[in-house]
């Protein structure tokens, strides 16, 4: 990859976005700030490479070496921390991506920058907790940088300057890029989901293709695929435990798909199953299967479609409903269980198409008064999971807002073979037939979630 100035400016870049993009690659704060009192110019970018400020500034450290990491205190990286921070003060998009699909902590990472790769982890928080106020994680990267300001000011000027005047000036210019980047746009739309639902139809509506171990939509987007099955089973014995530890359990999983984790669940003979699923044509396989009384589903070994239905639901040989397929949307069916005081000793929640605002609210709203004050809540943490950076920003704000509900989260890694599943190239492998890959990490964090004290 071509890291070089000349490389990242086309012939095509407006010469004031050129001026922008070498000032930042100096790191020359002073050539720098005239420009930023017009909304968006911190978040311009060259027309054919997607070269922002914050891609230059970064990039122009080049990788680390051995000297750089025995100096903590790189005189450059200094340099271009300050130049970030102050870009993303004046409404810098912190997940901006470019034409090699890297976003600028993307960058940073990859050389090694550990330092201005920690600031961009930070700029994507604050950018993710603002939203998350304003009830807009749609809209996830586009954000001033608020909290940069009291340093900013604080700091001053020295000289004739007037210091209150030019803090008012750069509170002025700050609004107005906070009114820009409301308004802009980035490539970068699956950091808000597990799993991109289609843009086109809601998900409930969307077609579903069952083929080679793959939950397709009619867009191509992978609902469930095979490959998810260490995760799962992985996450059953965090929340369930092993052997005989694990039965008789009262546990609650929301989003069916293939039934991989539901089958495995259903391995542990637990006291009560319930499985949340809305989806019509997931439910259609399951009834078909059910009532042709056949002993593997039609979509093959790595759908369990037939494993449940009525007659699985007949099993239970506790009390009518205990093994229950609840069909419908959790939204609707969650606080009915509430209110029949049903309580679980785990709760699983993988669903597709929904924002991680969904996802908040579920655990926030009804983790409290569904999950045993003993119980275990999991789910999957596809969160941002296409690129490092914004997997690394979730992990944060997830940790930050399970606390809020009164939840500890004990992560374990796990390895993911990228190659030996066939993960490691978009429309290949595992991905073919898939609109673009939702996993190209080479670990999961799994979350083990239960309440604080």
């Amino acid at each position: 990859m071509d890291d070089s100035i000349e490389a990242r400016i086309s012939s095509e870049c407006p010469v004031e976005t050129q001026a922008i993009l070498r000032a930042a690659w100096r790191h020359d704060l002073p050539a720098i700030k005239p420009f930023l009192s017009g909304p968006g110019k911190a978040s311009c970018s060259d027309p054919t490479t997607g070269e922002t400020p914050l891609h230059a500034a970064i990039r122009s450290l080049g990788p680390v070496t051995e000297s750089d990491e025995k100096d903590a205190k790189d005189e450059a990286e200094t340099e271009a921390v300050k130049t970030v921070e102050h870009l993303l003060l004046y409404g810098a998009i912190w997940n901006d991506v470019d034409d090699n699909n890297e976003t600028p902590g993307c960058v940073a990472w990859r050389l090694g920058r550990k330092g201005v790769y920690e600031v961009m982890l930070r700029a994507g928080m604050r950018a993710e907790m603002l939203f998350a106020i304003l009830d807009g994680y749609e809209e996830l990267g586009s954000e001033g940088e608020d909290d940069d300001n009291d340093d900013e000011m604080a700091e001053g000027e020295t000289g004739d300057v007037d210091v209150n005047a030019e803090a008012d000036a750069e509170a002025e210019a700050e609004a107005d890029a906070n009114d820009n980047v409301n308004e802009a746009e980035t490539e970068d739309v699956t950091a808000t989901t597990a799993k991109p639902a289609s843009e086109d139809a809601p998900y409930l509506e969307s077609k579903l293709t069952l083929v080679d171990g793959k939950l397709v939509d009619a867009a191509g987007n992978g609902v469930m695929m095979a490959w998810e099955k260490d995760i799962m089973r992985r996450s059953v014995d965090a929340m369930l435990g092993d052997g005989d530890a694990a039965k008789g359990k009262r546990v609650l999983n929301i989003g069916f798909g293939l039934g991989i984790i539901d089958s495995m669940i259903a391995a542990t003979q637990p006291a009560r199953h319930h499985v949340i699923e809305a989806h019509p044509e997931v439910l259609a396989r399951i009834d078909a299967a059910s009532a042709s009384g056949a002993a593997t589903s039609t979509g093959g070994s790595d759908d369990h479609a037939a494993e449940f239905g009525a007659a699985w639901e007949a099993t239970s040989t506790v009390e009518p409903g205990a093994y229950k397929i609840q069909r419908g949307r959790w939204q609707d069916i969650c606080p009915k269980l509430l209110a029949e005081g049903e309580l679980y000793d785990a709760i699983y929640f993988d669903t597709f198409g929904e924002d991680y605002s969904e996802l908040h609210r579920f655990f926030s709203d009804y983790i409290p008064g569904l999950l045993d004050d003993q119980g275990v809540f999991g789910f999957f943490n596809g969160l941002g999971a296409d690129r490092r950076i914004c997997y690394d920003v979730y992990t944060r704000v997830v940790e930050m807002h399970l606390s809020d509900a009164g939840l500890d989260v004990a992560w374990q890694d796990v390895d993911v073979q990228l190659a030996e599943d066939g993960l490691d190239t978009a429309g290949k492998g595992a991905w073919e037939g898939i609109l673009r890959p939702y996993w190209t990490l080479e670990t999961y964090r799994l979350p083990t979630c239960t309440f604080m004290g």
